[in-house]
């Protein structure tokens, strides 16, 4: 046989073992996908990390790697190296889809146990690129004011500090923000109106974080006591009775703690509870504000009298001492809408806080 016959009969050997492999690949495929849609239902369903789930899905990709090293191997023109490759190569990708599956079975299983942790996931705020590369443009002394962030140099550097520190606030108000920052504002609101009422807030969530348990806002008036949970999600979310049930143990917790209290359990929310959890909350006495926006309209700007030597400062909600500052109104304290209004009456812009360094 000429060496023209011998490669014209070899081609079409490849091609009827083509032609073979991708019948049998396309029958295979289609029970696989069949199988994999089971797979994934009972891990939906199941979802708690569990070593024998996860060998259910290394046992899945075992089998669909297994039909394509057989068909390498015992095909009419066997490929023995190549299926060693695949053999191999499928074996680190069993590894990797395995950690992969108990990570994401672990997470699932706690966010289960513990909703308040899914409201974190984005409380490590990082830099986009266009504002890294802004502050390229600030000295080290500029970037000290979080204003710089909200501002181009030349307005930063040559607008009077009412027009230039309004302006930043405007363009915090305008910007969009994570969902963490969002549901940090929403806290501080409704902080802000038991404020209005004459409470004493304490802001345990923006404080302690994941150790606030779901205590968001702990409000006093007297030997009055309210703990606040607030969640300010989108409208198209709904608050299920594993959210109240959380709730509920925190201020079981509390009152536990502190038995000499008056204990009352409020869960503010911007969009609507399912009927079940709304039941759930009722039997267990807590009261709900659900469909509760957020109105960002309300005065934020903190007008602060020092302890120490009475220097009159204002906080915008983007400065770093903001949370940290109360404001009483006894001491001639106060919250106002502007800028404007708040160097009217005398109060200076705060400077960043900057801890002394050890020489």
């Amino acid at each position: 046989m000429s060496y023209y016959d011998r490669t014209k009969q070899e081609l079409t050997n490849l091609l009827a073992d083509f032609n073979n492999a991708s019948k049998l690949f396309d029958t295979s495929f289609k029970r696989l996908e069949e199988q994999e849609k089971g797979v994934v239902q009972l891990a939906k369903e199941r979802q708690i990390g569990f070593p024998w789930l996860v060998k259910t899905y290394e046992e899945f990709f075992k089998l669909q790697d297994r039909s394509i090293i057989d068909f390498l191997q015992y095909k009419k023109h066997s490929a023995v190296s190549a299926s060693l490759i695949v053999k191999e190569q499928s074996r680190l990708r069993r590894e990797a889809e395995r950690d992969k599956k108990i990570a994401e079975y672990l997470v699932a299983y706690y966010e289960n146990i513990a909703p308040f942790l899914i409201d974190l996931k984005e409380e490590v705020y990082i830099a986009t690129e266009q504002e890294r590369e802004l502050l390229k443009e600030y000295s080290e002394e500029e970037i000290q004011d979080a204003a710089t962030q909200y501002l181009s140099k030349e307005e930063y550097r040559k607008l009077p500090s009412i027009e230039r520190n309004q302006t930043a606030l405007d363009r915090f108000w305008k910007r969009p923000k994570s969902k963490w920052l969002i549901g940090r504002l929403y806290e501080r609101y409704v902080g802000y109106l038991y404020e209005q009422e004459g409470y004493d807030v304490d802001y345990v969530g923006i404080f302690k974080g994941f150790e606030d348990l779901g205590r968001d806002l702990i409000c006093q008036k007297g030997k009055d006591f309210i703990v606040i949970q607030c969640k300010n999600w989108s409208q198209f979310r709904t608050i299920y009775e594993k959210h109240i049930f959380q709730f509920f143990g925190t201020v079981f917790q509390y009152k536990d703690e502190n038995p000499d209290k008056k204990v009352q359990a409020i869960f503010y929310t911007s969009t609507q509870l399912s009927d079940l959890a709304r039941r759930f909350a009722k039997e267990l006495k807590i009261d709900l504000k659900e469909n509760f926006k957020f109105d960002k309209a309300y005065p934020a700007i903190k007008c602060n009298v020092s302890m120490v030597d009475g220097t009159k400062i204002y906080h915008l909600p983007f400065d770093q001492q903001y949370d940290k500052t109360k404001i009483e109104k006894s001491r001639g304290e106060f919250y106002c809408a502007t800028v404007k209004k708040a160097e009217e009456e005398g109060f200076r812009r705060a400077f960043r806080y900057r801890p002394n360094k050890e020489k």
